[in-house]
């Protein structure tokens, strides 16, 4: 494809990777390898899956990072970010590309960032065959499947936020079509079930931080498809059902020995200090599958850091332990007044600028301001307001908790588990210990409670879509404080962004530049 030209075409073996992860620090010295004369050895093997693994901090560098949007395209959050900047944050906020039609390539750089870590995984995936593996034949299975569930962890992003994306399992730089969504998803789930059926049974106190394990592959298997089954109506994915993603997910519980940890507030580093509790740390038992982050990450090419947590922090304004950012996903006021007021999970996840006393003096500097901030991925500055790390808006080492326990525990719930009300249980007084246990559990329950608990997970959004585009487009539109919306001219009344929802199908517009690149083989999405 010619948008190929753009991504990091250097073969594997030329690529120097400089800690790409906590848990993987290799560098190759030799940078006149091919991929004829490198993959030959395991260790060489290993130095590409550190570049698989590297190519999860590329994806959303540079780009709109998923959890971000995400929790702006649902009725979590609304767009904010600065007043005097572009509209491009109201425009995936409203569906609506005639808010900020220059940024038509918004999810370029997006884009870009995954096929380049696909590429990477493709490439290392079609060289294990060549690898002198002798008696590490059991390393060749694992590092296959590690690639192969970082593909498809790539691959579901990309086909939730676009649904049309060439299906790519080779390296190629050929001009390729758009494939059918469920060619895409049948990948995916061949990918991931190949994880979960070869990756060892090792139980979380085994683990290395970081690293894909079955656990990981089972779960990611029955959230890909609850999506899609919701979504497309659909009750099997080739040999995959309803059956075979609550068996998954049940072997996470009984097995693995992920565990929830006992106070919900010390997942979280900027929550941890402002309650002045320990946190759990990013290797917690209740972290099923995170990307890792580091703060060595610099302006040279060492790209290992956070790059999207400055867009959460409050707007040019520090105030311990909150380190500033540009404002984004101010969160709508309806979200803060659900929780109930035993929850701990509103302190948690949201920072509210009244009820914590904070000074904020540049409200009129943040647009759509709400008086409420996103706090789980909160940049963190020290008590004098400064950042507790260098290039504060690439250097954040906050991982992304990508799978929870806690998601393990609802999803098996509401897949029709015998055990449903202790699961949901579990997660609802871990958050309320003074909550009356539950007796007996609906689907809308669980939702609910799914809510609450993934605030600024970027899973908000993907639950109300696979219920259905209706359910999702009424339920944002009604659910959305549309007297905060700034879009610069009229923003829509509940019913226009209800249509601009159903309109695009609740995905976003292919980036124009890579139609450009592809030279129309590359197909604009419905509605924009």
């Amino acid at each position: 494809m010619k948008k190929y030209t753009i991504l990091t075409l250097a073969l594997m073996a030329m690529i120097s990777f400089n800690s790409c992860n906590k848990f993987l620090t290799t560098q190759l010295t030799n940078p006149q390898q091919t991929n004829t004369s490198y993959y030959k050895t395991p260790s060489e093997a290993f130095t590409a899956l550190v570049g698989c693994y590297n190519g999860l901090d590329l994806i959303w560098n540079g780009g709109v990072a998923l959890p971000v949007a995400a929790e702006v395209f649902s009725d979590n959050c609304l767009g904010g970010t600065g007043a005097s900047d572009g509209y491009s944050y109201q425009m995936m906020d409203e569906f609506n590309k005639t808010v900020s039609p220059s940024d038509n390539s918004l999810f370029g750089a997006t884009w870009t960032g995954y096929y380049q870590a696909i590429y990477r995984c493709n490439t290392l995936l079609g060289n294990l065959n060549q690898v002198s593996w002798g008696d590490s034949t059991a390393l060749k299975t694992q590092y296959k499947a590690e690639a192969s569930f970082i593909r498809a962890f790539c691959y579901f992003d990309m086909v939730r936020l676009w649904e049309k994306v060439p299906l790519l399992t080779v390296p190629t730089v050929a001009n390729v079509a758009q494939s059918d969504p469920a060619l895409t998803y049948a990948q995916i789930m061949k990918d991931l079930r190949f994880a979960a059926d070869s990756l060892p049974a090792t139980t979380y106190s085994n683990t290395t931080s970081g690293r894909v394990t079955k656990w990981a592959a089972e779960s990611l298997l029955a959230r890909v498809y609850m999506f899609y089954s919701g979504y497309y109506g659909q009750s099997a994915l080739g040999s995959e059902t309803s059956a075979t993603a609550l068996a998954a997910v049940e072997d996470v519980i009984a097995h693995s020995g992920h565990g929830l940890v006992g106070d919900f507030t010390t997942l979280w580093p900027a929550a941890s200090i402002a309650k002045g509790v320990t946190y759990a740390t990013e290797a917690n038992q209740e972290v099923v599958f995170s990307i890792k982050y580091s703060s060595t990450a610099d302006y040279n090419g060492n790209v290992t850091g956070n790059e999207w947590m400055v867009m959460e922090g409050i707007r040019e304004e520090s105030h311990y332990p909150y380190q500033y950012g540009w404002g984004a996903c101010t969160v709508d006021p309806k979200l803060y007044h659900t929780f109930a007021t035993a929850d701990s999970r509103q302190f948690a996840s949201i920072i509210a600028i009244s009820e914590e006393n904070i000074l904020f003096t540049l409200a009129s500097h943040n647009r759509e301001y709400t008086g409420y901030f996103l706090k789980k991925y909160s940049p963190i500055c020290d008590q004098s307001g400064t950042s507790i790390v260098a290039n504060f808006q690439i250097g954040q080492y906050q991982d992304y908790f990508a799978i929870r326990y806690s998601d393990v525990l609802l999803m098996a719930a509401e897949l029709g588990s015998p055990n449903a009300v202790n699961y949901y249980n579990q997660v609802h007084l871990r958050a309320i210990p003074s909550a009356t246990a539950a007796s007996s559990v609906s689907k809308t329950d669980i939702l609910n409670e799914r809510q609450l608990e993934f605030v600024g997970e970027g899973i908000r959004y993907y639950d109300l879509l696979r219920q259905g585009v209706a359910t999702a487009a009424s339920t944002i539109a009604n659910n959305t404080t549309l007297s905060f919306l700034n879009d610069g001219g009229t923003p829509p009344t509940a019913a226009q962004l209800q249509a601009n929802i159903t309109a695009t199908g609740g995905f976003q517009q292919i980036p124009e530049n890579q139609i450009t690149l592809s030279s129309g083989v590359l197909k604009q999405n419905a509605g924009w």
